[in-house]
């Protein structure tokens, strides 16, 4: 029987791998894409920015800035919780005042309800058999103070205030959520490369823009970097086992090296891509049998 005469057919239905077929033919379904290399930033490019980094920095979890760009961001963060603050202490002198507000009323009203008692003592002794009036109004009989009034405007209900806390002065990392110091962020020196073919041209439109401090291999996006905290050369991942691990000494300088002085590059993409998903799914319209 022909596909066809199947569909003619009521209650036929597709196998899998026909389903599959026509998916992969047709534009219907969900389908897997590897993502291309703009959807990885570059190495040497600022996590804020996007762009390469024209004094670069990085946290001491890795993640690199240009200086510039995080300084701005952490100013703009130290602004928002000024503001915040001073929004908040506003906020706790009004609370402040409101109850001192609501104290004053709480004892007007039980004055005014100790006269209104009195009153009507002196009223029921000097005219006995006489009995007060009786009102459906919710303003009568002192309810006023309790209920509320939707046609007299003093009386009229209003939204609760949206209770503020008091924000957190610390500053964090935009990309890791650590938190983050001035005084903690290290300064970082790429080695550049000698390339006369890219004499010329301007730093981003460079192929080969740095090299090893040690070996002099060409820096890429495939490598594995790290940066050497005392003097903040960059190096490859394969230097720092082969030779930094080998005796611990800074090739550089032949001072003394911690593990701690060794501080990887952390890698990341632009946009959905910034989790280091190599393959993404791109869903299109459902081919309904």
């Amino acid at each position: 029987m022909t596909r066809h005469a199947r569909n003619s057919t009521a209650g036929s239905v597709y196998t899998y791998h026909e389903k599959k077929k026509d998916a992969a033919t047709s534009g219907f379904g969900t389908e897997r894409q590897r993502l291309a290399k703009h959807s990885v930033k570059n190495f040497d490019c600022c996590n804020l920015t996007l762009q390469p980094a024209r004094i670069p920095v990085m946290t001491k979890n890795g993640y690199l800035f240009d200086k510039e760009a995080i300084l701005e961001y952490i100013i703009t963060k130290k602004n928002e919780y000024n503001r915040k603050l001073k929004e908040f202490e506003k906020q706790k002198q009004s609370d402040v005042k409101e109850l001192e507000e609501i104290a004053a009323a709480e004892n007007k009203k039980k004055l005014e309800q100790f006269v209104k008692t009195e009153k009507n003592i002196k009223v029921a002794s000097n005219l006995p058999g006489t009995s007060g009036s009786s009102s459906l109004s919710n303003m009568a009989g002192g309810k006023k103070d309790l209920l509320p009034s939707f046609w007299i405007p003093s009386q009229t209900p209003d939204a609760a205030k949206a209770k503020l806390n008091k924000p957190d002065s610390k500053i964090y990392c935009p990309i890791s959520g650590e938190p983050l110091k001035i005084k903690d962020l290290i300064d970082v020196k790429f080695t550049p490369a000698n390339d006369p073919d890219d004499k010329n041209k301007s730093l981003i439109a460079k192929e080969s823009r740095y090299v090893c401090a040690v070996t002099k291999d060409v820096l890429t996006n495939a490598q594995q970097l790290a940066v050497l905290k005392t003097t903040g050369d960059v190096v490859t991942g394969d230097c720092v086992e082969r030779l930094i691990k080998k005796d611990w000494i800074h090739p550089l300088t032949n001072e003394k090296l911690k593990e701690s002085d060794i501080i990887y590059l952390q890698r990341g993409g632009t946009g959905y891509s910034a989790v280091n998903q190599l393959e993404a799914k791109t869903s299109r319209p459902a081919l309904q049998c």
